[in-house]
C-alpha cells in the first residue's frame, strides 16, 4: 500500500521553525516526509535534516520523497526519545529547529493489517515499530480488569471505561480476543444503546487509549520534552503538532514550565532557588487549522500547534 498521510498545519510549522538555510533540523516523527520535504528545500548544501521515524513503511516512503536532497537529508529508524544519542552518533552538538506531528498516521490507520482502526475487521497489533513485542492483543488479553479500566480512563478519558473493561475480561475468559471486529462488539455491548448513537464510533476512545499504552505514546513525550528543549540553539525552535487534549496538556506545560521554572514561593522578592529560562512560549495559545484545511484534510480537526523558542 502507498505511503498515504497529509502534512497537517504545514506552511504554520514551517513558518515556526524560522528555517536558516545552514541551520540543522529534526524532524521526530518523519512519517511520509511532508514536512521534511519543505524544511529540506528551504536548506542550502551547508544546511543538514535529520529525519526520524520508527515505522518501516514511513523509512521506505521518506526515503523515496526526499533522495532529491542527499546528503542533506539523513534518515534514522528510531524513536525521537532517542534524538540525543543519535545526534551525538553524527556528531552533532546542538540543533536551530526541530519537530514532532504526534499520534497515529493516516497509512497506519488505512493499513487494514496494523490493527489501529475500528473500520477494519484484522489482527489486533496497533505497533508503530514493528520491532517491538508488546502489541495491542497482548494488552487486551493480559491486563488485569483494574489496569485495562486504568488505560481506557485515562488515555481514553472514555466514561465508560469500568465497563467496558468489565466486558473485555468477561469475553477473553471464553476465549482470547484476537481481532478489531471482536473488541468493537465487546464495546459496543458495554455501552448503552442510547449513548452508541452519539458522539461518533462507540469503539473511538478505547482504541486511542489501547494505542496511546501499546506505543507509550504519552510517556514518550513526557519524558522527552526537557531534553529536546535543551538540545536547542539559541533562537532555535522546538514545534509540536498534537491531536488530542493529553498530549497538548504535556506540551502546554512543558513548555511554560521550560519559560519559567523558578519554585520560588510567590512571596519570596527575589527568585533564590537558581532556576533560569530556558526560553520563551511563542503560541501562548495553539495555532489551529484554517477553514480551508479543515475542509480538505478531516486529521486537521483536532490539531493543535504549539512552539517554543530557546534563549
Amino acid at each position: 500500500m502507498k505511503f498515504n498521510h497529509t502534512s497537517v498545519l504545514l506552511q504554520e510549522t514551517i513558518d515556526g521553525l524560522n528555517i536558516r538555510p545552514d541551520g540543522v533540523y529534526v524532524d521526530g516523527t518523519l512519517g511520509g516526509g511532508g514536512h521534511s520535504y519543505e524544511i529540506a528545500s528551504r536548506l542550502s548544501d551547508r544546511g543538514q535534516l535529520i529525519g526520524i521515524d520508527q515505522d518501516e513503511a514511513a523509512i521506505t516512503a521518506a526515503g523515496e520523497r526526499l533522495k532529491e536532497f542527499g546528503d542533506r537529508v539523513i534518515i534514522v529508524r528510531s524513536n525521537y526519545r532517542n534524538t540525543k544519542s543519535i545526534l551525538q552518533s553524527l556528531q552533532i552538538e546542538k540543533i536551530d529547529g526541530m519537530m514532532l506531528d504526534l499520534g497515529v498516521s493516516s497509512y497506519q490507520l488505512d493499513t487494514e493489517e496494523r490493527g489501529f482502526s475500528y473500520r477494519y475487521d484484522a489482527p489486533l497489533d496497533m505497533r508503530m515499530d514493528k520491532r517491538q513485542t508488546l502489541t495491542a492483543r497482548d494488552i487486551v488479553n493480559g491486563y488485569s480488569e483494574m489496569e485495562l479500566f486504568r488505560v481506557i480512563r485515562d488515555y481514553g478519558e472514555d466514561k465508560f471505561a469500568k465497563n467496558i473493561a468489565k466486558h473485555i475480561v468477561a469475553a477473553r475468559q471464553q476465549s482470547p480476543i484476537e481481532t478489531t471486529g471482536q473488541l468493537n462488539e465487546i464495546i459496543k455491548a458495554a455501552i448503552p444503546a442510547k449513548m452508541r448513537a452519539e458522539g461518533g464510533h462507540p469503539s473511538k476512545r478505547t482504541y486511542q487509549a489501547i494505542r496511546i499504552e501499546c506505543n507509550k505514546e504519552l510517556e514518550v513525550l513526557r519524558d522527552s520534552l526537557e531534553e529536546l528543549i535543551g538540545l536547542l540553539n539559541p533562537g532555535g525552535r522546538l514545534c509540536i503538532i498534537t491531536f488530542h487534549s493529553l498530549e497538548d496538556r504535556i506540551v502546554k506545560s512543558a513548555f511554560k514550565k521550560a519559560e519559567n521554572p523558578c519554585t520560588c514561593p510567590p512571596s519570596f522578592p527575589v527568585c533564590v532557588c537558581g532556576k533560569v529560562s530556558q526560553g520563551k512560549v511563542i503560541t501562548n495559545k495553539p495555532i489551529l487549522p484554517g477553514e480551508e484545511e479543515l475542509e480538505r484534510n478531516s486529521r486537521a480537526k483536532s490539531a493543535k500547534l504549539r512552539i517554543f523558542e530557546r534563549a
